[in-house]
């Protein structure tokens, strides 16, 4: 028993140590892993090679300072105005208003459906847009989104493309810039189909799966900016 009871002894000592060793090696996992994330959410690539840069904001970031963003280097922002042909974002004009009075560049962006006729869209965006001389050129996002399972051919889709610019710049007097996913260039190779202004998303790394070089690079989709609750995109245009 004496020998028995010792073993036992020593083997919940090797279990403690143990325990020990795995609770201190997690504490310093969850120290890197925070270490890490503040690093990831603070980061932008660097001023000298990308002297412009800027966010892209919808309703769902909630309510912005604009003097602070501005404060903190956000040179331009492209605001989300309108998604498909029906909806309109709730807080497109307060951020219009919000980022001209801190003296910030701006434009709009809209989200494009495959699932509805282009015209029906550009009826939204031209309906909710003011124009205005001193905004930058509209933005046109390509992405696939859950709500439309749609894909239509390519030529179709570059067809309905071309209406929807027409008539936007039509408006606005200015060339749209096209914001593509590399999803949705993959499949329907929008940058050798359309000549415009494209710019291409990728994390932390310059993005290269168009077939014409990005004018503009959404560099992050986390960036922590001040006077923002959530996290933003952040972009860079190129010298």
């Amino acid at each position: 028993m004496g020998y028995a009871y010792r073993g036992l002894r020593v083997a919940q000592r090797d279990i403690r140590k143990t325990l020990i060793r795995v609770g201190m090696i997690a504490a310093v996992l969850i120290v890197i892993a925070f270490i890490l994330r503040n690093i990831a959410v603070g980061w932008a690539p660097p001023r000298d090679q990308y002297p412009v840069q800027g966010i892209s904001v919808d309703e769902n970031v909630g309510k912005i300072v604009w003097h602070v963003a501005g404060a903190t280097g956000v040179d331009f922002t492209y605001i989300t105005a309108t998604n498909g042909p029906e909806t309109r974002d709730a807080n497109f004009a307060e951020n219009v208003k919000g980022a001209r009075e801190a003296g910030i560049r701006y434009g709009a962006m809209h989200e494009y459906t495959l699932c509805r006729l282009a015209t029906d869209q550009a009826t939204n965006f031209v309906t909710t847009v003011p124009r205005g001389d001193n905004m930058l050129p509209p933005a046109i996002r390509l992405a696939f989104d859950n709500g439309c399972g749609d894909r239509p051919g390519r030529a179709l889709v570059l067809s309905e493309l071309n209406t929807f610019l027409n008539q936007i710049e039509g408006h606005s007097g200015k060339p749209a810039i096209i914001a593509v996913s590399q999803e949705f260039e993959e499949l329907y190779n929008i940058s050798s189909g359309i000549n415009r202004t494209f710019w291409l998303e990728g994390n932390f790394f310059p993005p290269d799966y168009a077939t014409k070089p990005w004018v503009m690079w959404r560099a992050s989709d986390i960036r922590r900016v001040s006077g923002i609750d959530g996290p933003v995109k952040w972009n860079v245009v190129r010298p």
